[in-house]
């Protein structure tokens, strides 16, 4: 089991900045795909970002892409996603994830593949 406890959301202005952490506990966590999702009111849940646990290749959606980055620290167990330039259709609760199976080769962005999810964080961007 991996278990993933998401912070950093808040109230943030149009064109302001915002560092989500989710933090990680169970089983290595070093050998996990990682991933952010969101999921806006009346909409499905959406992929956002990704990161591969061999190399730190990274993946983004066309929507964040230039203005979101994630990264990780094996060593604190911890994924985080940079969000700068927040827009008002950034205002969703965020949620991080590990992908269902360690040691996966290939990143898949659908958020059937991603097994262990956070409670989530509420981002809420005014304009």
């Amino acid at each position: 089991q991996v278990q993933l406890v998401e912070s950093g959301g808040g109230l943030v202005q149009a064109g302001g900045s915002l560092r989500l952490i989710c933090a990680a506990s169970g089983r290595t966590f070093s050998g996990y795909n990682m991933g952010w999702f969101r999921q806006a009111p009346g909409k499905e849940r959406e992929f956002v970002a990704a990161i591969k646990w061999s190399d730190d290749t990274t993946y983004y959606a066309d929507s964040v892409k230039g203005r979101f980055t994630i990264s990780r620290d094996n060593a604190k167990n911890t994924v985080y996603l940079q969000m700068n330039s927040l827009k008002p259709e950034d205002t969703a609760v965020y949620y991080c994830a590990a992908d269902s199976l360690s040691y996966r080769r290939a990143v898949r962005i659908t958020t059937s593949a991603f097994g262990y999810w956070g409670r989530g964080t509420q981002v809420t961007v005014s304009s």
